[in-house]
């Protein structure tokens, strides 16, 4: 503990593991950013507001950093700093302290909390400074870069819209163990507390792992029962990928290290946005990406497969795929595959969906995926 002291007093230090932190030392960061704002606020030769150094969460402080020990890439932030300060953004600064606040007061009762429920709460006392669920956010991950801890550390959840069915196993300590075998289409709900996730058991004799993006593709699969045809792990984040679905993916790359990941997204600059999300995290999260990462290969949707695909089904793209297509194309980590695909779509101006190939019949999907897997060289 003294040592955390001297480090925070000090301003060294880098990003802990998430295993090394427990409430104590997160509190004691932001007893310490307390300190140290009232120690210049009370400054006999020049008292002033401190300026909150955060590490800037932008495309040009990012980068690409390969495993050493696996194939596995996540995004990188490096230690160029942007700043909160009462004089250029005040409502942004006061967000900051606030969120501090009530991370201090939930890690001294022992809880959790969603984002959602923080959100609330500052709508209710501080409606000035939280009008929409974005400015939490924003705060929770300024918190992050000021501190540089992770959000779990600051007893903060993010909402779990994940759900997975399949092949294995799962075993929480003292509880019985859960058969994802044998559940109904809607699979098995991935909670958002990752204490929780990163302690389960798993177990499992699937060959692979398939992530979807959307939950009706996910339902139609296990409805089909997918899993018994061709052994596999279904799992979706119904979207845009949330953390405890990153995590639990994460968890199950680890956990069986030779089962290949497979991403089943739709041909369009968001289906590879979803997908790129999952193989090396995001910008905003760039600090914890690491312990999301994941060698996720693009199975399909692609360029070769849209022969299957009836002109009519074909849809024009949008201003925000467009908007996508130009952000993924300036980005650093974009494989040039990736990118060739990408530019096809702009080029067509056209994107189609996973839900054209039910043109072949309803059946047609877990054919077209195993086709896939064989082709791919993947056995």
């Amino acid at each position: 503990m003294a040592r955390l002291l001297q480090v925070l007093l000090d301003g060294e230090g880098d990003v802990f593991p998430f295993h090394a932190w427990d409430h104590v030392e997160v509190r004691a960061r932001i007893e310490v950013a307390v300190l140290n704002f009232l120690a210049a606020l009370a400054s006999p030769s020049s008292p002033a507001i401190s300026v909150l150094p955060l590490i800037s969460r932008s495309s040009a402080n990012c980068s690409l950093r390969s495993g050493l020990l696996n194939d596995v890439s996540s995004v990188y932030l490096s230690h160029t700093f942007c700043k909160r300060s009462l004089m250029h953004n005040p409502k942004a600064f006061v967000r900051v302290w606030k969120v501090m606040g009530m991370c201090y007061k939930i890690l001294g009762e022992g809880k959790l909390v969603h984002q959602r429920e923080l959100f609330y709460k500052f709508l209710s006392d501080s409606p000035k400074y939280f009008s929409c669920q974005r400015h939490v956010n924003q705060a929770i991950q300024d918190v992050v870069s000021l501190l540089r801890c992770t959000r779990q550390s600051l007893g903060v959840m993010a909402s779990s819209r994940g759900a997975l069915i399949g092949r294995l196993v799962l075993h929480e300590p003292d509880e019985e163990q859960i058969d994802c075998s044998i559940l109904g289409a809607s699979g098995h709900a991935i909670t958002g507390d990752l204490n929780l996730l990163s302690k389960l058991n798993l177990s499992s004799d699937a060959r692979y792992i398939i992530v979807v993006e959307k939950d009706a593709i996910f339902q139609r699969l296990a409805e089909d029962r997918l899993y018994n045809q061709l052994p596999c792990i279904l799992i979706t984040a119904k979207g845009y990928p949330d953390i405890a679905t990153r995590f639990i993916l994460h968890r199950l790359s680890q956990t069986f290290p030779n089962m290949p990941i497979f991403a089943l997204v739709d041909w369009n600059p968001a289906g590879l946005a979803i997908m790129c999300t999952y193989k090396y995290g995001s910008i905003s999260m760039g600090l914890e990406s690491y312990r999301y990462a994941c060698n996720v290969k693009w199975l399909g949707m692609r360029g070769d497969d849209l022969q299957l695909i009836p002109e009519s089904a074909f849809q024009v793209l949008k201003p925000r795929d467009l908007q996508i297509a130009k952000s993924l194309l300036s980005s650093k980590f974009l494989q040039e595959s990736h990118r060739a695909e990408l530019t096809l779509m702009v080029e067509r101006g056209k994107r189609a969906d996973i839900e054209a190939l039910y043109s072949h019949g309803f059946d047609y999907l877990g054919k077209y995926i195993a086709r896939k897997i064989v082709q791919g060289d993947y056995i």
